[in-house]
C-alpha cells in the first residue's frame, strides 16, 4: 500500500478534482444529445398525430431500422444490455455510432406509430459518448466503468428531468441487491449537470398534478401493498412477454429486418381494427389523464400489448416510458377496488411497475420524489420495494447480475438472462437425485 504525508481529505482534492471534470464533460455530452432527442422526439409525435394515416408505413420504418442495424449496427444491436456488460466485464470501447443509430431509429419508431419508449435511447447515447473519453484521457478498465455508469446517470436524468433518480439508476440497475459506491461522485455530478444542461437547452419536462395523498393509515398501507404485489407481477409478465416475443422472432424469421416489418403491420392493423392511436407512441396524454380522471380499465393491458408487439419485434427505443403509461393506467384501474385515490395509485403504478421491471426500486422511489413531491414518498417506497420482490429474478435488462438474491437463491454474479437455464439445471438435477435406482 502506498502512504502518503498529506491527510486523506488533502488527497482526495485532485481525485474530487478529476472527476469533476470527467462528469461534466460526460454531462454535457449526455444533456445534449438527450435535448436534440427530445426535440426531435417533439416533432416526429406533432407530425404522427397529424398525419394518422402514416401508420400504414409503420413495416417499412420496421424494415428500415431493421436493415441499417444489420448493415452497420451489429456490433452495437445489444444496446442497453452492451453498455451493462461493458460495465461488468469491460472488453472494447462501445462504437460511437450506438448513439447516431438508436437516436435515429427511435425517432423513425416514433414517427410511424411504434409503441416504444425513449430511456434505452438516452442511456445508450449517454454511455457510448462517455466511453469516447477512455481513449481520450487514457483510462483503465476500473476507471472506464465509472465513466460509462456516469454516462448512463447522465441519459437517464436528462431525459426525464430526474437527477438524483438518474444518479441512482446509473448505481442500481446493474445488479440486483446492489450498488457500487465507487461511482457515486461521478454519477450524481453528471445526473444533476446533465439535467442543467437540458434545461439551458430549453427542454421542458411534463408536470404531472396529484390531487389527493392520504394520511397514512392501516387500510392505505395495505393497499399500497397489495397494489405493489399487483404492479410486481405485471411488470414480471412484460419483461417476460418481451423476451419471449423477441427469442421466438429470430427462432422464426432469420433475415432481421424482416421481424420489424412484420411487426410493424401487426401494431398497424391493430390500430386500424380497434379505430384508435391512443395505445400507440409514448403515451404521455394519457398518462396525464389517469392523474385526473378514471380511465378505461383495459388501457394498461392495450399499451402493454402495443408495446410488447413494438420492442419484441426488433423497433428501437426504450421500455420505461411505456411502463409509467402501463403502470398509471393500472394504477387507475385498481383505485376503486382497493378503495384509495385514483391520482395516488395511478402515481403509485406509475413508478411501481417500472421498479419491478427494471429492478431499481430506490430510484423509482426517488423518482416518484422528484416528480410527484416528498409526501407520495412512503407510499411510493412500499409499492416499489414490494413491486420489486415480487417481479422475480426477470427484468426487461437480462444484462442485470444477480449482486444480491431477493429470495430464492442464485448464484452470485449470474445474468437475469441466464436464470432461465440455471432454473432448468437444477429441475434436471433434482430429478435425476429423485429418480429411482
Amino acid at each position: 500500500m502506498k502512504h502518503s504525508k498529506y491527510p486523506e481529505q488533502v488527497d482526495l482534492l485532485p481525485y474530487m478534482g478529476k472527476w469533476l471534470l470527467f462528469a461534466v464533460i460526460v454531462a454535457t455530452l449526455a444533456g445534449t444529445a438527450s435535448a436534440l432527442f427530445l426535440f426531435s422526439l417533439e416533432w416526429a409525435t406533432a407530425w404522427r398525430e397529424s398525419h394518422p394515416w402514416i401508420i400504414w408505413l409503420l413495416p417499412v420504418a420496421g424494415f428500415t431500422v431493421g436493415w441499417i442495424y444489420l448493415q452497420l449496427g451489429k456490433n452495437v444491436e445489444g444496446g442497453n444490455n452492451l453498455i451493462i456488460d461493458e460495465i461488468h466485464d469491460p472488453k472494447k470501447v462501445i462504437p460511437l455510432r450506438m448513439a447516431p443509430l438508436v437516436l435515429g431509429g427511435t425517432i423513425l419508431s416514433h414517427l410511424f406509430g411504434a409503441s416504444v419508449g425513449r430511456e434505452g435511447t438516452a442511456v445508450q447515447m449517454g454511455g457510448a459518448l462517455a466511453d469516447q473519453l477512455t481513449h481520450i484521457f487514457r483510462m483503465d478498465q476500473q476507471k472506464r466503468r465509472l465513466l460509462i455508469m456516469a454516462g448512463i446517470s447522465a441519459g437517464f436524468s436528462s431525459v426525464f428531468g430526474t437527477p438524483l433518480a438518474g444518479a441512482i439508476f446509473g448505481l442500481e440497475v446493474l445488479a440486483i441487491g446492489r450498488m457500487r459506491y465507487d461511482a457515486i461522485l461521478p454519477c450524481f455530478i453528471a445526473a444533476i449537470v446533465a439535467d442543467q444542461v437540458g434545461l439551458l437547452w430549453g427542454i421542458h419536462h411534463t408536470h404531472y398534478v396529484v390531487s389527493v395523498i392520504p394520511h397514512i393509515s392501516a387500510w392505505s398501507l395495505a393497499a399500497t401493498i397489495v397494489a405493489g404485489i399487483v404492479f410486481g407481477l405485471v411488470g414480471m409478465l412484460f419483461a417476460n412477454a418481451t423476451h419471449g416475443l423477441s427469442d421466438f422472432m429470430k427462432q422464426r424469421v432469420a433475415y432481421a429486418p424482416l421481424r420489424p416489418f412484420i411487426g410493424g403491420i401487426v401494431v398497424a392493423v391493430a390500430v386500424w381494427a380497434i379505430s384508435t392511436h391512443r395505445y400507440i407512441g409514448l403515451g404521455i396524454p394519457t398518462i396525464v389523464e389517469s392523474f385526473q380522471q378514471q380511465l378505461p380499465w383495459w388501457d394498461f393491458a392495450g399499451k402493454m400489448v402495443f408495446t410488447i408487439g413494438s420492442l419484441g419485434t426488433g423497433f428501437k427505443g426504450g421500455e420505461v416510458t411505456p411502463l409509467f403509461y402501463i403502470g398509471a393506467t393500472l394504477g387507475n384501474a385498481l383505485a376503486p377496488i382497493l378503495q384509495q385515490p385514483f391520482s395516488m395509485l395511478a402515481v403509485l403504478g406509475f413508478v411501481a411497475v417500472f421498479a419491478g421491471a427494471a429492478n431499481t426500486p430506490i430510484a423509482s422511489t426517488i423518482m416518484a420524489i422528484e416528480l410527484f413531491g416528498p409526501e407520495i414518498g412512503p407510499y411510493a417506497g412500499i409499492a416499489c420495494v414490494v413491486s420489486y420482490l415480487f417481479s422475480g429474478h426477470t427484468g426487461i435488462y437480462r444484462a442485470q447480475r444477480v449482486g444480491h438474491s431477493k429470495h430464492r437463491h442464485f448464484p452470485e454474479g449470474i445474468k437475469l438472462g441466464e436464470v432461465a437455464y440455471y432454473r432448468s439445471k437444477l429441475r434436471k438435477q433434482a430429478e435425476q437425485d429423485n429418480a429411482p435406482l
